[in-house]
């Protein structure tokens, strides 16, 4: 493993996929056990996607977390899925964390909602009422955190929810990752918690894998810290984790 530090963030590089999880898994159960300890409860929250597989996998599996203290979260969801579609994140927060472990509480998005400005504005809320004490994230192709794309993302955005118009490489990353079969299925708009919201974690997580992350990371890293690359927020946080396989490093 490689560890370096760029602005406030500590990077560090695994050579192996599963050695990169289970270090990020230790981390993560450490954080939610550091809360546990001060407050006697932890809110912590959770992404989706290819990256975060082998994480969450390793997290559920350790035995070392007072799960039945902790409430779960999700940064996103797409406008229009039902949380019974096998496609909606709230699906995959489902079967990868509140069915694998004895969660306090999980606060799901509802993306089938008929207003998803007041769902968005009603996460919001909960999420002010529950302040994260750890956030896990993963960086998109085109250095998105959740679905806070270039386009939208807003370092000073006063909602900690809202509906975004997705762009196209943020759609197709998700036909990449084989969630959809074509771009066409893909949904064009979702439920985003902002930028401000996921930094006020008092502990932030991020990981990054394969070649295709290569870019986005050599931009949020040695690239100007602004909208145009959401990702390079993270050089701010005081207590951030960016955990690269060697392909996703390949370019720093």
């Amino acid at each position: 493993m490689k560890r370096f530090q760029v602005g406030a963030l500590e990077v560090r590089i695994f050579e192996d996929d599963v050695d990169l999880a289970s270090a990020a898994a230790d981390d993560a159960a450490e954080a939610i056990r550091d809360a546990l300890r001060e407050r006697g409860t932890a809110n912590v929250m959770f992404a989706s996607g290819v990256s975060q597989l082998c994480f969450l996998e390793a997290l559920t599996a350790l035995g070392r977390v007072d799960w039945p203290r902790v409430t779960g979260f999700h940064m996103d969801e797409y406008v229009g899925l039902p949380g019974t579609d096998p496609e909606s994140l709230q699906a995959f927060m489902r079967i990868r964390i509140a069915e694998r472990v004895p969660l306090r509480a999980f606060y799901f998005l509802s993306g089938d909602s008929p207003d998803p400005s007041i769902e968005a504005a009603k996460y919001g809320s909960v999420l002010r009422e529950h302040p994260l004490d750890v956030c896990c994230l993963g960086i998109g192709t085109n250095g998105h955190l959740a679905f806070n794309d270039p386009h939208v993302a807003d370092f000073d955005d006063p909602l900690d929810a809202k509906v975004v118009d997705l762009d196209e490489v943020s759609r197709m990353q998700q036909v990449c990752e084989g969630h959809f079969a074509n771009l066409s299925e893909v949904p064009s708009r979702a439920i985003t918690v902002t930028i401000p919201a996921l930094m006020r974690a008092r502990r932030a997580i991020a990981l990054a894998m394969g070649y295709r992350k290569a870019e986005p990371v050599r931009v949020a890293l040695k690239g100007d810290i602004g909208a145009g690359c959401p990702a390079s927020v993270l050089r701010r946080h005081q207590h951030a984790d960016l955990y690269l396989d060697a392909d996703a490093a390949s370019l720093l």
